[in-house]
């Protein structure tokens, strides 16, 4: 079996799968989470001005943290910093830069939309948006398996010897399970006893469980399935998951504590209150 092409040509340009991957996956993230604002009633004219900027900061920050986690490698060959047609993308640098640029531009553009809130509401868009980007990038980029295997399920991927682990398609699966999970939740959450449906509850479940739940898998996948013993990368990264679990909980006793002040005082037969976030 021959590895994935991960290039083609279109007369003299050479276009990357890696490349086409991330765009239609940050496609996808725009519409998506235009439309789940729509439907909680805030504006969404400003969304693409501020997507624009995130994007930017998604990929420098984690291409930044890609290239300080391997820096040996890239101190000996500088001139492969900027070539992330080849790989090399860190979801937890990614989400460092990008979060912060996120929170504040939506904050200045869209005030009615409060930072806990918007994060509820981007906390599934980055679910399913993971999951359909490890499908159509590491999957199909330079080196995107894991570890060697001899298991029927293991794949060839190029400049990588021998069978891998298709891990991009199990964290897929990973990623696809936790959206659902939060969309569960979220569905509990806003819905009434009658069925009708509230969006003005108190924020911060939904994003603190999807911190806990990527949080191990990321740590987990890094550890069984990624990681090399001694590699600083490899430790940053399960470091990383793990403080990102640690966050969660704090966040998830916390906004539990809010939610039951939120339903002792008001009630479940209340007209739907303002908000409290």
């Amino acid at each position: 079996m021959r590895p994935i092409p991960t290039a083609f040509h279109l007369g003299p340009l050479e276009v990357h799968t890696y490349g086409i991957g991330l765009a239609l996956t940050f496609w996808f993230a725009y519409r998506y989470f235009e439309y789940r604002l729509k439907k909680r009633g805030y504006q969404t004219d400003w969304v693409a001005s501020v997507f624009v900027w995130v994007v930017v900061a998604a990929i420098i920050g984690a291409r930044t943290m890609h290239v300080l986690s391997n820096l040996s490698f890239y101190t000996q060959n500088p001139g492969d910093i900027f070539a992330i047609w080849h790989g090399g993308l860190s979801s937890f640098g990614g989400l460092l830069l990008a979060v912060p640029v996120a929170m504040w531009l939506a904050h200045k553009k869209c005030p009615d939309l409060s930072p806990t809130r918007g994060l509820d509401i981007v906390a599934p868009v980055l679910m399913a948006a993971w999951a359909l980007g490890r499908l159509l990038g590491p999957q199909l980029m330079v080196a995107g398996g894991g570890h060697q295997t001899t298991q029927w399920f293991g794949m060839y991927y190029a400049d990588q010897v021998g069978k891998r682990l298709p891990v991009p398609i199990f964290q897929a699966m990973e990623d696809f399970a936790v959206f659902l999970i939060l969309i569960a939740i979220e569905r509990k959450l806003e819905t009434l006893p009658d069925g009708t449906k509230r969006y003005r509850h108190p924020a911060g479940i939904v994003t603190a469980v999807a911190m806990i739940l990527w949080g191990i898998e990321r740590t987990l996948d890094e550890h069984l399935w990624l990681g090399q013993d001694g590699k600083l990368g490899s430790a940053l990264v399960q470091l990383a998951g793990l403080a990102l679990c640690v966050g969660g909980v704090v966040l998830l006793v916390a906004s539990v504590k809010k939610w039951k002040r939120f339903t002792t005082e008001l009630g479940t037969q209340t007209p739907l209150p303002q908000r409290t976030d």
